[in-house]
């Protein structure tokens, strides 16, 4: 399972909100997908999709904006509001150890959020080392 965490904020109104842009980089990192990966997929150019992810005021046209989300998994409204959940898993279909944590996380200030986020990075790619690492069948 992947926490979405989130790092950019653009205030409208008084009220903290994410944008195409933001809600774009957090579903790139949330996926692990490459820019070039989700160009190849969604059919959109990468040098375009390049300038949604740098450039705040860069808004895609409706085809781009469908193509891409869908790529990603997630509605064209959430990647303009942020505010819709993802298509493919709700947390009430969690385990109860895995909603504890979401709950718990949602919960924490968005440094720490992304500092335990790079913990459980550095436990997940301790686990894949120790899976390819040759086990030593005789011992000394």
């Amino acid at each position: 399972m992947k926490l979405r965490i989130f790092t950019y904020f653009v205030f409208i109104n008084g009220f903290v909100s994410m944008g195409f842009r933001e809600n774009l980089k957090a579903e790139l990192s949330y996926s692990g997908m490459l820019v070039k990966e989700l160009s190849a997929k969604s059919g959109v150019n990468r040098r375009t999709i390049d300038n949604y992810l740098s450039t705040h005021n860069c808004t895609p046209s409706a085809e781009a904006a469908v193509s891409i989300a869908r790529t990603l998994g997630v509605s064209v409204e959430y990647l303009v509001t942020g505010k819709e959940a993802r298509r493919d898993k709700s947390i009430s279909s969690l385990s109860p150890v895995l909603r504890s944590i979401v709950n718990i996380t949602s919960q924490l200030d968005p440094r720490n959020r992304i500092m335990l986020l790079d913990i459980v990075k550095l436990f997940k790619n301790r686990e894949d080392e120790d899976r390819e690492a040759p086990q030593d069948t005789h011992s000394s």
